[in-house]
């Protein structure tokens, strides 16, 4: 991962998306997130994986336009979510913090 995601880094930089303003870069991730979810209710497991892989990319080169790694914040993330309590409820998992308010 650490390989692909240096070589997005540098055609982001070849392209001079990596200088580019990060909230134009955050409505690509929308538009992205947006094919994944017209992938999901159409069942098109090509689109799917082809969507889910312009979120990535489209989610790193934002975190490079703000000096950030995608490695960095995916731990940050990881270390937030760890130890969560919760369960599901009608197929989405609810954290207890919302669970009891």
């Amino acid at each position: 991962m650490d390989e692909i995601v240096k070589l997005i880094e540098q055609w982001s930089k070849e392209k001079g998306l990596d200088q580019s303003e990060p909230s134009r870069q955050m409505l690509k991730v929308i538009e992205e997130v947006g094919e994944v979810s017209a992938a999901l209710v159409r069942n098109d497991k090509l689109a799917l994986v082809d969507g889910i892989g312009d979120v990535v990319v489209t989610l790193v080169i934002l975190a490079q336009q703000n000096n950030l790694s995608l490695y960095d914040c995916v731990i940050a993330a990881y270390s937030e979510i760890k130890d969560r309590k919760g369960k599901m409820v009608n197929g989405t998992f609810v954290k207890e913090a919302d669970l009891n308010g």
